[in-house]
């Protein structure tokens, strides 16, 4: 693989072992169901580093595994695919799967266990990582876990106090419950990451731009709709591609990737929306959340 030389971007989050199963038909409570079953590699702030890395950019992975095979497994994948790992290797904990179900109709349905990942820690996140880098994004399951909550607090503040922009993916809806909290971390984020449902349980509403006095600008991913840009400047939409859907996991975090790439080296917010399209369209199109190599 070449070389990266787009801007260094930090990622800080989950990485482990996707298991995705795809039924051949129905599940069949108490009996056998055959299934299409792979392992992958997965988490979400693994996954963006991946689509960043295929975007041009150059990835650093900040987050926690755990001492045993799949820890090894994930570190040896994330570097093939061109992410630099700053991975924390955590002896009393294993490292993050989770159990992906996929329909008929491409719609996934996760069952995560996130293992070492709950257990990151200011720490892990060094010092001298924010000298060379120009952007920090965080995957949104690190603030909805209580347990990881003051890591991420505290490596956003620590990216904004080196002169980093920020990023933030909210990841799952139906986690935030009450959005007082997460609004009140996501305070001076430069771009937020939501989907249409995230908009909604962060502000009872679709328009995302009550949002605009939390952070900075919001790209929102619309489905096979596209995708949406708002700030207090410009409002700019891009239509989605036409794409047999095969698998929706990891969605998100590819359009996460390729939005950032581009964005981070200069692009316009029209490019860097049309990036962060293609690569989730590309994700769906495939089994599993990393791009092909």
């Amino acid at each position: 693989m070449s070389p990266a030389v787009g801007p260094t971007i930090l990622v800080a989050g989950d990485a482990g072992l996707d298991v995705l199963a795809r039924p051949h038909g129905p599940i069949v409570p108490g009996e056998d169901s055959r299934a299409e079953v792979r392992t992958a590699l997965g988490g979400a702030a693994a996954n963006t580093a991946a689509w960043l890395a295929a975007g041009g950019a150059d990835p650093v992975l900040v987050g926690r595994v755990g001492e045993d095979p799949a820890g090894g497994q994930v570190r040896a994948e994330l570097t093939a695919a061109g992410v630099r790992c700053a991975l924390t290797t955590d002896p009393d904990a294993r490292t993050c799967c989770v159990v992906v179900l996929v329909d008929e109709h491409g719609q996934r349905s996760m069952l995560p266990d996130r293992g070492a990942g709950a257990r990151l820690s200011p720490a892990d996140l060094p010092t001298e990582l924010l000298t060379k880098a120009t952007h920090l994004h965080l995957s949104g399951y690190v603030l909805l876990d209580e347990t990881s909550r003051p890591a991420g607090i505290a490596m956003l503040a620590a990216a904004r106090a080196a002169g980093l922009t920020t990023s933030v993916d909210p990841q799952s809806a139906a986690l935030i419950g009450d959005p007082a909290w997460l609004l009140a971390a996501l305070t001076g984020v430069d771009l937020l990451l939501p989907n249409e449902a995230e908009v909604r349980a962060l502000t009872g509403a679709a328009d995302p731009a009550a949002l605009l006095d939390t952070v900075g600008a919001v790209a929102m991913t619309m489905g096979a709709r596209g995708a949406r840009w708002m700030d207090q400047q410009a409002a700019i939409s891009v239509p989605g591609q036409a794409v047999t859907c095969v698998d929706t996991t990891g969605a998100g975090d590819a359009f996460n990737g390729g939005l950032l790439a581009a964005w981070c080296a200069g692009a316009s917010r029209a490019d860097a929306l049309g990036a962060g399209v293609a690569a989730a369209s590309q994700a769906i199109g495939r089994l599993g959340a990393h791009p092909p190599r």
